[in-house]
């Protein structure tokens, strides 16, 4: 699943876009939105992953593989800044942030013939892989059933800086009203997990209702769960977000209360897939 080093910025790239790909996975299978034919197995361990693929028979999934390789284009170019994935009303949301990272400067020191080098080992970060794959499984299996009749989107935010103003991943449109978007309930988020290399870093949270909670360990959610949640494309360090939880993020003014807010003063490009309607689960 995994490569074997860590080592170079492509590899750092595959490592990712399988993260993506296995956690999304994951959260269809363990939600219930596809049927079985649309999975194939791989082992992790221990761990029984069910992978998504492109199944002719659903087009559901059909349409789920394209937007992830369309997600996986804009990786490749460091475009894409955050990954939403959530079901409206939005009952659940799933975030996935991304940031990259310039390569870190190494030192070496030759002492008898050895060298220490500096930097993140590839041990490290596939235990940190199979950590978060086993707290996002974990949390799924405590979350309650979903409504029979929802419907499935996906979002990207960009960086703007280095994003062309014409860019679109395929599968993917421009988002010309990225309005509010409420949710239906009592939010609570939780903090799944994040994955750094030297070249990436990838955090994953998932929102959702107080009320659908069976039981998590508490130090999955968030002190203060927020009732918006904002972006800014990881502006800030890792830590200041994990820390100042009140700290409001301008993200893509997703509403988490039964009021709207006034939207924010600086819009992130945004795209978004076809909505995809999922009025059949098994």
């Amino acid at each position: 699943l995994f490569p074997e080093n860590i080592t170079t910025v492509e590899q750092s790239v595959v490592l990712v876009k399988r993260l993506l790909a296995i956690s999304v996975s994951c959260i269809t299978y363990m939600r219930g939105l596809f049927p079985e034919s649309s999975y194939g197995i791989r082992y992790l361990d221990d761990l029984c992953l069910k992978i998504l693929r492109e199944d002719k028979s659903c087009l559901g999934s059909l349409q789920i593989v394209k937007w992830i390789k369309g997600c996986f284009d804009a990786l490749e170019k460091q475009y894409v800044s955050g990954f939403f994935h959530f079901l409206k009303l939005i009952t659940e949301l799933y975030q996935f942030k991304f940031k990259y990272k310039k390569k870190v400067p190494q030192m070496d020191i030759s002492s008898n013939h050895r060298e220490l080098v500096t930097g993140v080992g590839s041990e490290d970060v596939k235990q940190a892989s199979r950590l978060l794959l086993r707290k996002l499984y974990l949390l799924m299996q405590n979350l309650g059933p979903l409504p029979n009749d929802i419907t499935l989107t996906m979002k990207l935010l960009y960086y703007n800086d280095v994003t062309p103003k014409d860019y679109q991943p395929p599968g993917f449109k421009e988002d010309a009203s990225p309005g509010d978007l409420l949710f239906g309930g009592d939010p609570v988020s939780l903090r799944v997990g994040s994955v750094s290399t030297d070249f990436h870093l990838m955090k994953v949270k998932v929102t959702t209702d107080k009320k659908r909670m069976r039981k998590a360990d508490s130090s999955l959610i968030q002190k203060n769960g927020p009732t918006e949640i904002s972006h800014q494309g990881l502006d800030c360090e890792e830590e200041e977000e994990e820390e100042e939880e009140s700290t409001r993020i301008n993200l893509l003014n997703l509403a988490f209360s039964q009021e709207e807010v006034i939207g924010p003063e600086k819009k992130r490009k945004v795209s978004e897939p076809e909505k995809l309607p999922l009025n059949s689960r098994k």
